[in-house]
Parts: C-alpha cells; structure tokens; sequence
C-alpha cells in the first residue's frame, strides 16, 4: 500500500495552518477516506483540542550527549579534530575544553576518538510523541511534543513522522496529513522532506507574500509539488495572486476573512461541519489532492 504524505505549511506562524489541517483531516474522514494527522509543530502543538480523543501511548524521545570525565581528560584534542558541529570548545594553551550540549548533534564521533575512556555516554529527554485515538476514527492522530529549552525539535518530529507512517502501514491508512512548524528553518525541512505533496498556507498581505516566497524557493531546491491556500481572503491586496500566476504554483482554494469562521475556530469547533460553503471548498481540495496522488502513483 501506497501513503500520500501531505504537509500542510505556511512561512510564517498565525497565517491559519493549523486551521486548515484540522479542517482538511476533518473533511478527508467526513468523506469516508482514511487519513491520519501528525501535529508536527513541536514547539507548541495545538491540533488536537479540536477533537475529543484519547492518549494511547506516549513515547519518551531521548538523544545521546557525551559527557567529559576531565579526570581521564589528557587534552589530546582528537575529540575536537573528530567534531563536525564545533559542539567542542578546545583551548589547549589554557588548558581549557568543553562540551557544548547546544551544538551537539549527538552523533558520537567525539566518544569514538577518545581513547582515554574521557568521553562517557549519557542520554538527554528533549520530548515525547503521543499517539492518540477518537471513539470514531480510532488511532489517527500523532503529536510531537518538544522539552522546553531544547534546542532543536527535529529529532522529536523525525520520531513522529516514523511512528505515525508506521501506524497508518499497519491500518491500511492512505493519507497522512502533516501539520508543519511554522517557518523555513530546520523543524520544517523535516517534516516537508517526506512530503508527496506541500500545501502553504498564506494570507493575502506583504509579510504574508515575503514569507510564502521563502517557503516556495525551499520547497524549490527539495523538489516538492505544492499548491497555496489564501486564508483571510479579501484583505490586504492581489500581490500574492500575481506571485503564483507568475510562478506557476496552483492555487488551491480561498478562505474568506469572516467573523463567523474566526468564531468557530476560537471555539475549538471544525468550522466546515457548520458552514456549508466551507465544506464545499474543503471537499473540492480533498478531491483535488487525491487526483494528483492518483496521477503521480
């Protein structure tokens, strides 16, 4: 069985990603298709109080951090040749060296060329993936979930792509919906790097412009098939609509800036079970992505 991984992305946070993920993953079961939705903004995830669900499992996430014996410590400095991320701050004239856990990538390298037993092994918790399920779609949904202070989120978000694609194998699930952290850097290329299919979000203004053209030249160097979404339809002005005519980038549909959507998700309610012209549009995407996953298979 073939899974459809969509990532639902936008370049900039507040621009109504999340509202369309929930929304999309909503109307993909609505329309008796299976789906399952991993919230990948491990920072703050947040997709999940629009659903009554139920923890199924939750899965501590640790990553490898050497620590120095310095009583063993012969400042040979073969740690700080082997470092690749500069994670090792070695001043031999000073006798100084240190570990920098910030900029440790966990890769070991530093324990390998210790030949002094200096270097020990430890493991640090920097989050958690929890597995949920609904009364009516069962195990569907995945969070990502990163320690405060932590300095990356990947590591988290790698674990909740595997568990949840694992998940869907095992319950014949076609399509994956993948909620992106916000922005371009790091935590993003993670998670759009196993998309088939990106949809960005974006809003009809010059930050909203600004942030979805660097989302676009990304996704342009990793290859990715993408279309945009324009929510708050109506304000602002028709720059974003010149970009993707000019660009060639599919426009997939438009949310209108109105109170009574804005109501309904400040309520933690799925807009599109209670406005039908919602529901239209959503539904109308839903087959437009299926047309295309059918058409790259």
């Amino acid at each position: 069985m073939t899974i459809m991984n969509i990532v639902v992305a936008s370049g900039k946070g507040g621009t109504g990603k999340t509202f369309f993920s929930t929304n999309l993953f909503y109307s993909f079961r609505k329309m008796g298709i299976l789906s399952s939705l991993v919230d990948c903004d491990a920072e703050a995830p947040n997709s999940f109080i629009f659903f009554s669900v139920k923890k199924i499992k939750e899965e501590v996430i640790s990553e490898y951090r050497p620590v120095l014996d310095r009583s063993r410590c012969v400042m040979c400095g073969k740690c700080f040749e082997y470092c690749s991320y500069n994670a090792i701050f070695f001043l031999p004239a000073m006798n100084k060296i240190q570990l920098l856990d910030d900029l440790c990538h966990g890769c070991a390298a530093c324990s390998v060329a210790c030949t002094h037993s200096a270097i020990r092994d430890s493991y640090k918790f920097i989050g958690k993936v929890t597995s949920y399920r609904t009364d009516e779609y069962g195990l569907c949904m995945f969070e990502a979930k990163m320690t405060p202070g932590v300095s990356s989120a990947v590591p988290v978000i790698k674990s909740a792509i595997k568990t949840a694609i694992k998940s869907s194998l095992q319950q014949d699930i076609n399509y994956v919906i993948l909620d992106s952290p916000p922005g371009t850097a790091c935590p993003f290329i993670q998670t759009a790097s196993c998309a088939d299919y990106v949809i960005l979000v974006t809003e009809p203004t010059p930050f909203g412009l600004s942030d979805l053209k660097q989302a676009v030249e990304t996704l342009k160097t990793m290859n990715k098939e993408m279309g945009v979404i324009v929510n708050r339809a109506g304000i602002g002005n028709r720059e974003v609509y010149q970009y993707l005519e000019d660009e060639s980038i599919p426009l997939l549909g438009e949310i209108p800036f109105d109170k009574e959507i804005a109501m309904r998700y400040s309520e933690g309610k799925i807009a599109v079970k209670e406005i039908p012209s919602l529901q239209v549009m959503f539904e109308n995407i839903v087959n437009r992505i299926m047309r295309y996953g059918n058409s790259s298979n």
